[in-house]
């Protein structure tokens, strides 16, 4: 947890509301940060978070205020011009960086634009990126393009740019959602590093431990309201989940035994070289099994290969008893596979399509009418029943996609796969960018449907996720299977000794 912190005041907002179509995002809200202090932001998927960083940092202005103060200085609002002036900088969870620039152009980027181009400095700009990272205490090539970089190493380079602004104030959304934990450890490191040196950080993420790990003070809101200001010393994650939602969430054991159901998917022996290696794997009807593992361990590369997206070298698979070998991942999904994958943003939405369009793509062959084309009532029905069964948040069905919550965004994409009525189902990470109370309804969901008899792969990088939600947790790493654990008889202490050692 962040040491000793000066009393000066870095931001102050009280009594700010904002009001959009009528509906308040903000109703009466106080927020403070410390100079040097970490500072977490904390609330469920649209209950303000976004709105109250979009003010300070100029994007909106609140219908009313009390004060916003910026460093000891009042204002009657803030632009966006004198945000950045004044050392306010953004890290979104997108980053925002360019991925066929080099690391020094994008951590120099604004200082940049403007210039024309035999007005750049190219070794000087190179200079004060290696001094800004320097400061860092992390090194990386500056000639590097972004893009053959790690996902850890562009959250630096997105710190980096801050810096080179003189950010004195900086916002993280999410930034260790796709992050191993090493790499989150990392990062952490270096978020003291910077607090140590006075600038100050408000820390939003859904990863309730590393909250109270990295904070010294925590502002929960909730529907746009303040619910309170807390320090983190004493907190506990369940204590903080429900002033986030307001009802307690608790994580518990639901493993079963599930071997003496019918056997739904086996692979053997399944080798796909530098991915994974002699792979044997089972899921029985009704089981949902967890596999967990490092970041580059092959969970992914198996679940494209299963999912027909790769091929495998060696080795075999059956579905239901019968040779299983598919050609594409049309022909995957044809012979009833489904698969959620980790970038919900990118591969399992199409982001400027409907909320409908969305949930029916992978069946559009079943909503025809008798003239071929498809049916606006069969559509309706399939969205209508979907959204009542998974309690997916929506406006219209035809608004885009873009407009829902992380949450219901991963329940549309479940609706997705569901309405295929799949035997096997493969979540890659299904709860990244999602708050504490969506996850919590995904995984409801997801022991629903294990229920009814559905297999099921549970692909994560949070251990708790698969020992509170797995009848079996299966450890891979460097494309191996090495150990199988029950949740009822291993703990997470014991199970992320084992991974992170």
């Amino acid at each position: 947890m962040a040491g000793d912190v000066n009393e000066g005041y870095a931001l102050r907002l009280k009594g700010v509301t904002k009001v959009f179509g009528g509906i308040k995002a903000l109703d009466n809200v106080d927020f403070d940060v410390r100079a040097g202090e970490v500072h977490c932001l904390a609330g469920e998927n649209g209950c303000g978070k976004s709105t109250l960083i979009k003010i300070v940092t100029g994007v909106y202005r609140p219908e009313t205020a009390d004060l916003i103060e910026l460093f000891g200085e009042k204002l009657e609002a803030i632009t966006p011009v004198m945000a950045r002036a004044k050392g306010v900088s953004v890290i979104w969870q997108d980053l925002a960086l360019f991925p066929n620039m080099s690391v020094a152009e994008n951590i120099a980027f604004d200082e940049m634009v403007g210039l024309r181009p035999k007005g750049v400095d190219h070794a000087g700009m190179k200079t004060r990126a290696a001094a800004v990272l320097a400061r860092l205490g992390v090194t990386l090539d500056l000639n590097a393009p972004l893009e053959s970089l790690l996902i850890a190493q562009r959250q630096v380079v997105a710190i980096a740019r801050a810096l080179m602004n003189d950010a004195r104030l900086i916002f993280m959304d999410e930034p260790t959602a796709s992050l191993t934990q090493s790499e989150t450890d990392r990062l952490l490191d270096i978020v003291r590093k910077l607090s140590a040196d006075g600038v100050a950080i408000v820390f939003v993420s859904h990863r309730l431990a590393e909250v109270l790990e990295i904070a010294s003070r925590v502002t929960a809101v909730r529907d746009g309201r303040l619910v309170g200001v807390y320090p983190t010393k004493g907190m506990t994650q369940a204590r903080l989940g429900e002033l986030m939602t307001g009802h307690l969430l608790e994580d518990k054991v639901v493993a079963a035994s599930k071997d003496s159901g019918p056997i739904v998917f086996q692979a053997s022996g399944l080798t796909r070289p530098k991915q994974f290696t002699d792979i044997d794997l089972t899921i029985h009807a009704g089981e949902v099994v967890g596999l967990v593992g490092l970041i580059g361990a092959g969970r992914t590369e198996l679940a494209h290969t299963i999912m027909g997206m790769t091929q495998a070298a060696s080795g075999t698979m059956q579905l239901q008893g019968k040779p299983y070998r598919p050609a594409s991942i049309r022909d995957a999904i044809a012979q009833g596979l489904a698969y959620v994958s980790e970038d919900r943003l990118q591969l399992g939405l199409l982001q400027k399509q409907s909320i409908a369009d969305n949930a029916a793509i992978a069946v559009l062959d079943t909503l025809l009418d008798g003239t071929g084309l498809i049916s606006p009532a069969k559509k309706d029905d399939l969205i209508t029943g979907w959204v009542k069964k998974l309690g997916i948040k929506i406006g219209k069905p035809e608004n885009a996609i873009s407009t829902l919550s992380g949450g219901n965004q991963q329940k549309v994409v479940l609706a997705k796969w569901l309405a295929t009525q799949p035997k096997l189902l493969i979540l890659d990470s299904p709860t990244v960018g999602v708050d504490v109370g969506a996850r919590a309804g995904i995984f409801r969901i997801v022991r629903e449907l294990a229920d009814q008899g559905l297999a099921i792969l549970l692909i994560t990088d949070e251990v708790t996720e698969a020992m509170f939600n797995a009848d079996r947790v299966l450890h891979m790493a460097q494309g191996r299977i090495i150990a199988a654990h029950d949740p009822r008889t291993t703990s997470v202490a014991q199970m992320e000794a084992a991974i992170y050692a």
